[in-house]
């Protein structure tokens, strides 16, 4: 009994913080979801399905899908690329390892706002970047490299990777690399003995990678924003137009729920796969 008060007064200040800032906010944000919007750009007397209505009008699905398709290739992206880094900074030296994780987390030291703005510049059609590619005849002089999807996924993948590749070395560091010599001396190729082996032994780092990628990436505002133009914008950016340009907060608060719903998917996926492999070590033990 007093392990458990105990265990409940340590945790109690942590889990104030989060209802207090995070859950009774996010039910407000749900709850104006569902009042009217008054004359003034307010929030209106009642309660009314109409704002979740609008957001059924045709332009959404497309912003949806565009959200959706630029963060999955986000996050796949940079599981592909993290992945291999993980497993070489997992068997380098601990002094070359040092210095590769601090290569790593250096952009980090920079503002993020100023990192985008630098690929801004660099994809710029004046820009060195793309000078440098029409010189060499990879682009054609009037080729944009600005204000498209690609823009964006590029900038995407380049603020996020950061994020898959530490999880994924944490997992790495802790793999017991013998068993990939076990298997090489059971007839197993690299590729076979990586994929086979190695993969599911960091598997917990993969889910943490994709979760701590994706969800950041479906509420990007910023990257769309700047370097992609109103062709490429996200959900974010359509949040933001209805706070801040068209005053209609209940309209921004359906979509912020529709986002978090979103993004609740992969949680609860983590969730359960995490609860499912606890199961699976329980059965094995006993």
């Amino acid at each position: 009994m007093k392990r458990s008060w105990r265990e409940w007064a340590i945790s109690l200040p942590s889990m104030g913080w989060l209802v207090f800032f995070f859950v009774i906010p996010t039910i407000l944000v749900c709850g104006i979801a569902f009042k009217p919007r008054s004359i003034n750009g307010g929030i209106g007397d009642g309660w009314t399905l109409g704002t979740w209505l609008d957001v059924l009008q045709p332009s959404y699905p497309l912003v949806v899908w565009r959200t959706l398709w630029l963060s999955g290739m986000t996050t796949l992206i940079c599981l592909l690329v993290s992945v291999p880094v993980a497993y070489w900074l997992a068997r380098l030296s601990r002094e070359a390892r040092n210095w590769m994780l601090l290569l790593i987390i250096l952009p980090f030291w920079t503002n993020f706002l100023i990192r985008v703005f630098a690929w801004w510049s660099l994809l710029h059609s004046q820009g060195w970047l793309k000078q440098a590619l029409a010189w060499v005849g990879l682009v054609s002089p009037d080729a944009q490299l600005l204000y498209n999807e690609w823009a964006v996924l590029l900038v995407l993948v380049y603020t996020y990777i950061p994020f898959a590749i530490l999880p994924l070395f944490a997992s790495a560091e802790k793999f017991d690399f013998s068993l990939l010599d076990a298997a090489r001396d059971l007839g197993a190729g690299k590729l076979r003995a990586f994929v086979s082996v190695f993969l599911p032994g960091i598997s917990q780092g993969m889910i943490t990678a994709f979760v701590v990628v994706f969800i950041p990436a479906l509420g990007s505002y910023a990257i769309p924003d700047i370097v992609g133009g109103p062709q490429s914008e996200m959900i974010g950016n359509k949040i933001a137009q209805k706070v801040f340009v068209d005053r209609n907060l209940p309209h921004a608060s359906a979509l912020a729920t529709l986002l978090a719903l979103v993004v609740l998917l992969p949680v609860l996926y983590s969730i359960f796969t995490q609860r499912r492999q606890k199961r699976g070590n329980g059965g094995r033990r006993s």
